[in-house]
Formats: C-alpha cells, sequence, structure tokens
C-alpha cells in the first residue's frame, strides 16, 4: 500500500511540473540566458527592456509607426545576443549596444566608412621597414597606451561615415604626445571639411590621406576650435590655417604581419582598418572578441596596445563610437590567428604618423568666421545667411513668393511647407519626417519655412540699395 502511495505521488508531482512547464511556454517569446541556465524572457520583459533601452539611449522616432518597427527589429538582435551568449566557452559576450533598433545592413551603411576597395589604393611610396620583425627584437609582452597619458577620451563619430578621420587623429593626437608631452584634442572636423582630394567625408577615406593632408596642410587644428558637427561642411579655411599639431611625415606598417604590428603598437598607437560589419562586431559587448568576420576592411579603428588572457593573446582597439560601445569604448580582438592578414583583416594596411620636433607656436583661438550675406532667392526677396530659399507658392513654373528653410544646403519639399537638411535629402511629405534614402525608415522630423524678406531694391531713385 504504502509503495502504490508513493508511486501515485510521484505520477501526480510529474503531471503538475509537466503541466506548469506547458502553461509558462504558452507567453514565452525569446531565449535568454545567464551563466548557469536556459531561461526564457516574456514578451512584457522585452518590453520593458525596450523601453529601457530607448530611455538610455536617448532614442525617439518621428514616422508613423516606427516605433512597433524598430521594436521588431530590437526583439530580433536581442534574440540573436541571447542565443550567442549562451554559446558555452565563448571568450566575448553581445550586448545591447546603441545599434540594437538597426538592422545589420542599416548599420553597415550608416556607421562603418572606409572606402570600398574598389576606391583603395596603398601609397606604397611610404612602406616602411621600421618595424619589421627581426631576430633578437626584445617586445614587452603586453602595453597599454590608455595608461601612459597619450590619448584623449573616446570620440563618438554619430552617423557620419567619418572613421577613417577618428582613426588618423587618434594616432596623431597619440605621436604628438608622446613626443612633445602635451596631450591635445585634435580636429575630426576639419578632415572631413577640408582633406576632399581624395577622402570624401561622411562618405568614407583612408587614414593615409589623412595623413598627406595634415602634412601638405603644416599642421592641424584643435578640436576645440575646430569642433565636429557629425555632417559635410565646407571648409573653414581661417581654423584650416590654424596648425597647432605638425607631424613629419607617416608610414606603412609591413602588411600581413601581426609581429610586424605588434613591433609598431609597442612603440606607438597604430591606425588599422577591419571587416566590422557582421553581427557580432555591431553588438559586441565585452571579452576577447573572436566572432566570424572576413577581410574586406570597412571601418577605420586604432590599435592602442596588446596583452594575453586565460592563454588567448589580443589586441585593445580603440574604437570612435562613443564611450557606451564595447569596454567604455574599446574592444579586444584575438591576437596572433592563422591567417597573416589578422582577424578581420587588421594587419592589412596599418599605418602611424611620424613625428620627432616640437610644434609651432600655438597660434590661439581662430577669430570668427566672416558673417554671410543673405541668400538672395530673386530680385524681390532675401532669406537669411545660412538658410535656403524655397518656393511656396509656384504657378506655371515661376514662383510668386518664397520661403526661408533654417537649414544650410536644404532639399525643399514638393508640399511647399517643408524641407529637409542636406544630409537627410528625401522629403517623406506623408509622415512629416526626412531620410537619408529613399525607403530608408531612420529619418528625421522635417523642418518648417519662415517667410522670406524683402529686398530693399527701390530705395535710392530706383537703384538697388546697397543696405
Amino acid at each position: 500500500m504504502a509503495t502504490r502511495s508513493s508511486t501515485l505521488a510521484i505520477s501526480l508531482l510529474l503531471m503538475f511540473l509537466f503541466s506548469s512547464l506547458a502553461s509558462a511556454s504558452s507567453d514565452m517569446s525569446i531565449i535568454s540566458y545567464d551563466e548557469s541556465h536556459i531561461h526564457r524572457r516574456t514578451d512584457d520583459e522585452v518590453a520593458a527592456l525596450y523601453e529601457s533601452w530607448l530611455i538610455e539611449h536617448g532614442k525617439s522616432y518621428n514616422a508613423l509607426d516606427e516605433k512597433d518597427k524598430r521594436f521588431q527589429i530590437f526583439k530580433e538582435n536581442l534574440k540573436y545576443i541571447d542565443e550567442q551568449n549562451s554559446v558555452p566557452n565563448k571568450s566575448y559576450k553581445l550586448g545591447l549596444t546603441k545599434f540594437a533598433d538597426l538592422t545589420n545592413e542599416e548599420y553597415r551603411s550608416t556607421y562603418l566608412g572606409i572606402k570600398s576597395s574598389g576606391d583603395r589604393r596603398r601609397l606604397l611610396k611610404n612602406k616602411s621597414d621600421r618595424y619589421l620583425p627581426k631576430v633578437g627584437d626584445n617586445l614587452p609582452e603586453s602595453i597599454d597606451w590608455r595608461e601612459k597619458g597619450v590619448l584623449v577620451g573616446v570620440k563618438d563619430q554619430g552617423g557620419c561615415g567619418s572613421c577613417w578621420a577618428f582613426s588618423a587623429i587618434a594616432s596623431t593626437e597619440a605621436i604628438n604626445a608622446i613626443v612633445t608631452g602635451d596631450l591635445i584634442s585634435l580636429s575630426e572636423q576639419e578632415l572631413v571639411d577640408c582633406d576632399t582630394t581624395e577622402n570624401e567625408g561622411c562618405n568614407g577615406g583612408l587614414m593615409d590621406y589623412a595623413f598627406e593632408f595634415i602634412i601638405n596642410n603644416g599642421g592641424i587644428d584643435t578640436e576645440k576650435d575646430y569642433p565636429y558637427t557629425g555632417r559635410d561642411g565646407k571648409c573653414d579655411q581661417l581654423r584650416k590655417n590654424a596648425r597647432v599639431v605638425t607631424i613629419d611625415g607617416y608610414e606603412d606598417v609591413p602588411t600581413n604581419s601581426e609581429k610586424a604590428l605588434q613591433k609598431a603598437v609597442a612603440n606607438q598607437p597604430v591606425s588599422i582598418a577591419v571587416e566590422a560589419g557582421g553581427r557580432d562586431f555591431q553588438h559586441y559587448k565585452s571579452g576577447i572578441f573572436t566572432g566570424k568576420c572576413g577581410t574586406a576592411v570597412d571601418h577605420g579603428v586604432v590599435a592602442v596596445g596588446y596583452g594575453t588572457e586565460n592563454g588567448m593573446d589580443y589586441w585593445i582597439v580603440r574604437n570612435s563610437w562613443g564611450a557606451d560601445w564595447g569596454e567604455k569604448g574599446y574592444l579586444r580582438m584575438q591576437r596572433n590567428v592563422a591567417s597573416p592578414r589578422g582577424l578581420c583583416g587588421l594587419a592589412i594596411e596599418p599605418s602611424y604618423p611620424v613625428k620627432s620636433g616640437q610644434n609651432p607656436p600655438n597660434p590661439g583661438p581662430s577669430p570668427p568666421s566672416p558673417v554671410k550675406p543673405p541668400t538672395t532667392c530673386d530680385e524681390y526677396s532675401q532669406c537669411p545667411e545660412g538658410t535656403t530659399c524655397c518656393c511656396i507658392f509656384e504657378f506655371y513654373n515661376s514662383c510668386f513668393s518664397w520661403g526661408c528653410c533654417p537649414l544650410e544646403g536644404a532639399t525643399c519639399c514638393e508640399d511647399h511647407y517643408s524641407c529637409c537638411p542636406h544630409d537627410y535629402p528625401v522629403c517623406n511629405i506623408r509622415s512629416g519626417t526626412c531620410s537619408i534614402s529613399k525607403g530608408n525608415p531612420l529619418g528625421v522630423k522635417a523642418m518648417k519655412h519662415i517667410l522670406a524678406e524683402p529686398i530693399r531694391a527701390f530705395g535710392n531713385g530706383g537703384k538697388k540699395s546697397s543696405s
């Protein structure tokens, strides 16, 4: 009798557990993992994570239904992050970065900025054997230039594909600090605006060309004097001529050799290019990155050190996506891999600036730029400087009334009421937003016109006034 009672009790217990699990699984959505076991996130938990993430990253959406669309992308990214983090013995973790609401295609098209391989050419005249590995080289087992006071705080390129400028500037800041002892934050915006012979601002560039610009220009201005705007702008000649920090030249590390790169990084931070388009790179949070990637390099960064942890060698890499990405703006990437090109192609085209002397006397802050004249719409109407004339009443291809878009180089929308920034030139009239390209769901709110001002055309006896 006791045996039958025990058997019945066990059977009831098993039925209860099975029923509980079945009931619990009915409202589970995204698989998640922790250090010890698999668990599942409820829909409410995912929604709460999304709202918290929106607040943390200051995200808001203007287009209709865009928040829901972004939530679905966020949900898929979270699922991928949880699945990858569940893989045992993985040396790195993924997390909800600022890119968690972007598809991988959107992320790649917006935040990567090395010119495509079809446009790239190495400037072979700067190939150097300075850091060619030699028998008897005695390199430190590890080095971290962050600890040596030669790097300013991590910067953020924003939605501009100017990683090449941030990489070149960080290497220049570092060699200047090493040689002169002065740590000076320099201007990426000067490169974006003024280095346009080979490089293309927010549309991409190469670090070697940036070094050439600094050399040919006789130096580079400070970030404080020529601050970053995150968009292509007109070169400020006054600030371009404010040459605060100079370099003597630049050289390319022997290619496809992590040993040569190690020797170079032991002496100074080095600009490198990596393939950063993969989902694991997009969502990297911490640890030594060993994720899937090829060698079609598309992102400029800086190697600022190397070391070893738990038997795995790694590089310390400085990014330009702000201090809230990765390990306070940095990531560690596996070092000494089987491929001579290095993980993600990091040994394909490393380069560094060369400097041996002091800087010229600091010219101090540049004077204010000249005031721009008003924008003339026609012989009767004008708009304030820094704005764009947009027709607000058109009849038979003639404009009878003008408005002023409060943006320079703006796109005038077909509704004759709104306008869009030059870097978000596609008008979405129905939703009242502007996007980077047709069909792109990411956008900003459209601007409204203000009325144009009349030109005092007949103030002096029928002659146009000079006032």
